[in-house]
């Protein structure tokens, strides 16, 4: 499982963290990386230190941090997550009702996280389990064949 901080954004921490990787090849990615492990998502402020830092717009930066679906921008997530496999192959196979029942276990929707802040419902578009659909990644420990009941059992 992958730590997540409760500390508040800080410009002080977010500054050592762009220049810990600024002049490392590709090191954006590890940069946000290295930021949302600190804060728990990418707030705004990082987003304007990292355009800073690396020479490149504001509008880059979040662009880089919204195409990948690791990132998050509006606020931390759960201390746990889950990621629920959307692809057309465990659809076929069951993966509504598996979704369905983690939603009504856990009281959220998609990209939602419980009200104690316990855990996360992110959606996937395939974790490479195709043959053992339907598939789910809880705390980074990968899980198929799942039906409902299954997936309560995990939670």
């Amino acid at each position: 499982m992958q730590p997540r901080s409760s500390q508040p954004f800080d410009t002080a921490t977010a500054q050592a963290i762009v220049a810990r990787f600024v002049r490392v090849p590709g090191g954006l990615i590890p940069a946000l990386q290295a930021i949302q492990a600190a804060f728990g998502h990418v707030p705004r402020g990082a987003l304007k230190l990292l355009a800073q830092g690396f020479n490149i717009t504001e509008a880059e930066a979040y662009g880089v941090a919204s195409f990948y679906h690791d990132f998050r921008l509006d606020r931390p997530a759960g201390r746990r997550t889950i990621k629920l496999c959307r692809a057309e192959a465990c659809q076929a196979v069951g993966a509504g009702p598996v979704a369905a029942r983690v939603k009504d276990k856990l009281g959220i929707d998609w990209g939602g996280t419980t009200a104690d802040g316990e855990w996360s419902l992110e959606p996937v578009f395939c974790l490479g389990l195709c043959a053992c659909g339907p598939s789910a990644m809880i705390d980074g420990e990968v899980h198929g064949r799942l039906d409902a009941d299954t997936v309560e059992t995990l939670l």
